[in-house]
């Protein structure tokens, strides 16, 4: 029983990883020979255990950063390719790179926004975090400042380059 069940999970792995590179289940089923059904079903069984599962959600992670990493190589030896092609005159080659560009990214997207759905509640809780810990800091900077004259200017000054021109930065006395 044992090996089934790790078997199962291998066999959920595999179609998991094929759909996070960005395989429709049609294509899965082909290419790894199970039935379209079968690839149906264990996706079905993956996004639920990945949504409720740390582990499976940071494999699914290192996963999609190992995709997007092979993406960013493919799409630079293409830019490669356009500067090649620059350098000899060839047209036709540095259309044809461009347009891989295009399909490459076409695919990254496709990649990241099928992983957003498990990654959409992560995102904005760590937005939240980064937000809430950047209020503390800037109010730490503004409280500190405001009890030491030489400070004060120095510390509104890079906070106001820092905010950028929209945002005014108040030292409190």
């Amino acid at each position: 029983m044992t090996v089934d069940i790790v078997t199962h999970i291998e066999e959920v792995n595999k179609v998991a990883t094929e759909y996070i590179k960005g395989f429709n289940e049609s294509e899965i089923s082909k290419e790894l020979d199970i039935p379209r059904a079968r690839v149906s079903s264990l996706l079905r069984e993956w996004k639920s255990m990945a949504s409720n599962s740390e582990a499976v959600r940071a494999r699914a992670r290192e996963a999609l950063s190992g995709a997007d990493t092979h993406y960013s190589r493919l799409i630079k030896q293409a830019y490669e390719i356009i500067e090649d092609a620059n350098t000899q005159g060839a047209l036709t080659v540095k259309a044809t790179a461009i347009k891989l560009i295009l399909d490459i990214e076409s695919k990254r997207i496709d990649m990241l926004q099928k992983a957003g759905l498990l990654e959409n509640k992560e995102l904005a809780e760590e937005l939240l975090e980064i937000e809430r810990k950047q209020e503390v800091l800037v109010k730490i900077l503004k409280e500190v400042s405001g009890e030491c004259p030489n400070c004060k200017n120095k510390v509104a000054t890079r906070l106001a380059d820092f905010a950028g021109k929209n945002e005014v930065v108040l030292i409190e006395h």
